[in-house]
């Protein structure tokens, strides 16, 4: 009887590992989802608010900057011609030319 009983709780403890391991893995699954769902920035049309929180590394200033930037000179012809922004180099700009776009 007390091996029926030692059996029956472990099979309860590898129960809930299970539970606890596929929850775990579900949670994993849906944050990587979400990081995935990053959606092209267009350069051309976005605002401060949606540069400074999409961009990886622009803030709210150069955000501001990039706006100013394109007001003065017009639309960008090219996403590598964000450079030409003052705060924004070469590394800034790899770091998001993925989600960049002129459309």
């Amino acid at each position: 009887m007390q091996a029926v009983q030692m059996l029956k709780r472990g099979l309860d403890k590898v129960g809930s590992l299970w539970l606890v391991l596929v929850t775990v893995l579900a949670l994993m699954y849906f944050s990587v989802s979400q990081v995935n769902a990053v959606e092209a920035v267009n350069i051309n049309t976005a605002d401060v608010a949606t540069l400074a929180s999409e961009l990886v590394g622009v803030g709210p200033e150069i955000a501001k900057c990039i706006v100013e930037f394109r007001e003065c000179h017009g639309a960008f012809k090219s996403v590598e011609a964000l450079v030409d922004v003052r705060g924004i180099g070469p590394a800034l700009l790899e770091k998001n030319l993925s989600i960049l776009t002129l459309e």
